[in-house]
């Protein structure tokens, strides 16, 4: 989305391990897409787990900011019980459900030997692995760790490199892809309302024949076709797949879509006339003192919907972007936030920022811009996550195309695509490019198949 001074991402940021075996990097490759950094072999090895590793400050409640060794202390110990949580997959016992569970009774008994045993320190180090849990929610886009289910949680794989953004923004790379096809191949603001399956659709026309799928779209056209892939969003499916459906989808693969979670996860752009941050600092984070993972948070979003904001990247180039912090909120205060005014949200978060900086002059940010993934219509949210009752099956069960019957002489009416089915790089948008070749490649077959002689 172009802004006054530059461009800025409302969805995908980065591509998360930016190496080889990722398909959208080495598509951006190719067209020529990404800045010199990502190039470099050294880069593409990095094991970045996920986190883009920027150089960073971390702001505390108290208007301070906070020492980088106890944070790193904390986050240390955090990232260590995390890498324990991807342990579970196939274990017959499970200490607990849910992956925040697990993280909570691994933290519990350590409590009295954190921070050296002083209570201050202690505290402190329990308020960053508070912080910690909740860039966790934003990652699995998630309102709490406890709905994600501990068993799968290891399934989910993080390529290396360390993640890179798109100089010229992520949509460049579709608009590549695009290019490729004849005018006119795609149709956009064509917003379909019902996709009939299993019938037979006669064609107009003398030579016209028959096709088992209809779609029907809002302003009342139609398309007739032997195949269709949906790629819609698991949390527009969750809430309209019964209707949007004739007739309706088996029951089994209602049920997938059903448990698997899906969360929401937003951001918040920040402009300002000049930087409070010094140059070299490229992550702001936002540590609440009183915090503990060990207590529950509150309840009421609107006195506390802002305590979940992780915290601020800085949009770089400043040359290219302005001076723009862009801040990362998950779960139900990301979808309160939504419900909001510009204005409430800009002075929500000049509050904020002048309670971490401890500076009540900060000036606060000429204008606001902030995605809303939950009021979105046809997305209902951000990405999935395997939620607790929930398993990896249930993606493959999602991917598996329909009708179910291998016999049925008109195979692969419906498939399914998107992030949401791709078992180990849910939540990704090369898990999403990847889920696409999978059902493009599952037409190719069937159309190079012998027919029956």
């Amino acid at each position: 989305l172009p802004t006054a001074s530059g461009l800025v991402e409302m969805g995908a940021h980065w591509i998360h391990g930016p190496s080889p075996g990722n398909p959208v990097f080495r598509l951006a490759t190719r067209y020529g897409l990404l800045g010199p950094e990502a190039a470099q072999e050294e880069n593409q090895r990095a094991e970045a787990g996920g986190h883009p590793p920027l150089p960073s400050v971390t702001y505390g409640s108290s208007g301070r900011v906070l020492s980088p060794e106890a944070v790193s202390e904390a986050r240390d110990l955090f990232d260590a019980l995390l890498a324990s949580a991807r342990a579970f997959q196939g274990a017959e016992e499970l200490p607990a459900p849910s992956v925040g569970q697990y993280l909570r009774a691994e933290i519990a008994p350590r409590v009295p030997a954190l921070g050296g045993g002083q209570e201050d320190a202690r505290r402190l180090q329990l308020a960053v692995l508070a912080a910690c849990l909740k860039l966790e929610c934003c990652i699995s886009g998630t309102h709490s760790m406890d709905l994600v289910a501990l068993e799968p949680f290891g399934e989910y794989v993080s390529l290396p490199g360390l993640d890179c953004t798109f100089p010229g923004g992520y949509s460049s790379l579709p608009d590549c892809m695009l290019s490729a096809l004849p005018e006119g191949t795609v149709l956009l603001n064509k917003a379909v309302r019902t996709i009939r399956w299993r019938g037979s659709f006669r064609e107009e026309g003398e030579e016209g024949r028959d096709f088992p799928v209809r779609v029907e779209c809002e302003d009342g056209d139609a398309f007739l076709a032997d195949h269709v892939i949906v790629t819609v969003p698991l949390g527009f499916l969750k809430e309209r797949h019964q209707d949007f459906f004739q007739p309706p989808l088996p029951e089994r693969k209602a049920e997938a879509i059903r448990r698997l979670g899906f969360g929401t996860n937003n951001k918040i752009f920040l402009e300002f006339e000049q930087p409070f941050w010094e140059p070299q600092q490229q992550l702001l984070e936002a540590v609440w003192e009183d915090e503990s993972p060990l207590k529950e948070p509150s309840a009421n979003l609107e006195a506390s919907w802002f305590k979940k904001l992780v915290g601020f990247v800085v949009l770089q180039p400043p040359e290219q972007h302005g001076h723009v912090l862009c801040g990362f909120i998950a779960g139900k205060e990301s979808e309160y936030m939504e419900t909001l005014s510009d204005t409430e949200v800009l002075s929500t978060m000049t509050r904020v920022l002048r309670t971490l900086t401890g500076n009540p002059h900060l000036p606060a940010p000429r204008s606001v811009l902030r995605s809303r993934w939950h009021s979105a219509p046809y997305t209902r949210g951000s990405y999935s996550y395997v939620a607790v009752g929930s398993s990896g099956d249930d993606i493959d069960v999602l991917a598996q195309p329909l009708p179910e019957d291998p016999e049925d002489p008109r195979p692969l009416q419906l498939l399914f695509a998107g992030e949401a089915t791709h078992r180990t790089f849910y939540s990704t948008t090369h898990g999403a490019l990847l889920s696409g070749w999978r059902e493009a490649e599952r037409l190719n077959q069937l159309f190079e198949a012998p027919g029956p002689t």
